[in-house]
């Protein structure tokens, strides 16, 4: 898997609706030599997560598309194979913010050391980056979940919903997972603990959430919006919490979908925030030793779904977008020597 040349997946064009592999383009070019104060880094692992698709738009959001003809973005875990900085030695592994391509150079500020001898260095693209901090702030910080009360996941088996259930469970709650298979929901509840899971794809949503919650919705943590959302609003508590954390349901739609009817938020008095991990980023430290120190006791559970080869990323990216995937999606780019 290694080579003299660096590949890269580059962005050719800006789907239209659900991505296409020809909306990508696989090139080759020269290995980058770092400059002074520099680091150059061989990718390990390459993260695929639904964000993804809305930085291939040129529509307005809280950061900027990727510009035709640039190398996808996402997060990478890395080894430094050549050091002109400081902090970074030959042989480091790193968190860093690569994108799609097998070799990269960095100034370094960006970078976080890892420590294989704590956890699998690709648990830093999942349960120990951004997926895991993105369940832990949107589930404790905006959710606010409390002893007794239920909470709802959407994407229940996916890197950040299979986190939040598991929380939840911590946190003295009952947790309902929704997600797109018979093999999905076992998962979310003989392996993860869940007391309940619905598959969308062959429930009634109402009747089943209204089986699966019967004190009703405090907590509804949404991955997908759409019709999941539209159900959980028809049963949701007086005082209830919405953590908005994404909306995959509509990442591929063309036109902005019509939304649900938000009557109950205003007789409820709920509460539906947007959430951005971005925000957080100043209290990681919090995050790791709590999600660390779960991870030691058995508390957490975690499933990667890892894809070998650069090439297959494009493939792999639009079948995480169907629902594909089953666990956190990983590219895996380069040897990993920690193995």
């Amino acid at each position: 898997m290694t080579s003299s040349t660096n590949q890269q997946i580059l962005l050719k064009t800006r789907p239209v609706g659900e991505p296409k592999e020809s909306d990508f383009a696989l090139v080759e070019n020269p290995i980058p030599e770092p400059g002074e104060g520099e680091v150059l880094n061989r990718t390990i692992y390459l993260s695929l997560d639904p964000y993804m698709r809305g930085r291939m738009s040129d529509r307005e959001s809280y950061v900027a598309p990727v510009e035709l003809a640039s190398v996808m973005v996402g997060g990478t875990v890395s080894q430094v194979i050549k050091s002109n900085h400081p902090q970074f030695s030959t042989g480091d592994f790193v968190l860093g913010y690569d994108g799609w391509q097998a070799y990269a150079v960095s100034k370094g500020e960006t970078l976080r050391k890892l420590d294989p001898n704590q956890a699998p260095i690709s648990y830093a693209l999942g349960i120990t980056g951004m997926p895991g901090m993105t369940a832990y702030f949107a589930l404790l910080d905006v959710g606010q979940p409390k002893a007794g009360e239920t909470v709802v996941v959407s994407a229940a088996s996916g890197a950040v919903g299979s986190i939040v259930g598991q929380i939840a469970k911590i946190k003295g709650c009952r947790a309902v997972g929704v997600a797109g298979s018979d093999a999905k929901c076992d998962y979310a509840v003989k392996e993860l603990g869940f007391d309940a899971c619905i598959n969308r794809k062959t429930q009634e949503l109402s009747s089943a959430l209204k089986d699966a919650c019967p004190n009703g919705i405090d907590i509804y943590f949404d991955n997908t919006a759409g019709a999941i959302l539209e159900a959980v609003l028809q049963q949701i508590n007086l005082g209830a919490r919405i953590p908005l954390v994404g909306l995959i349901s509509q990442y591929n739609a063309e036109n902005p979908p019509p939304g649900p009817n938000l009557m109950p938020l205003l007789i409820k008095r709920a509460l539906i925030k947007g959430f951005l991990v971005l925000d957080y980023q100043h209290r990681q430290t919090e995050f790791l030793n709590d999600v660390s120190q779960w991870l030691r006791e058995g508390k957490l559970k975690y499933k990667e779904d890892i894809v070998e080869g650069l090439e297959n990323a494009s493939h792999a990216f639009i079948g995480l977008l169907q629902g594909k995937n089953f666990g956190k999606l990983i590219v895996k780019v380069n040897n990993d020597p920690t193995q």
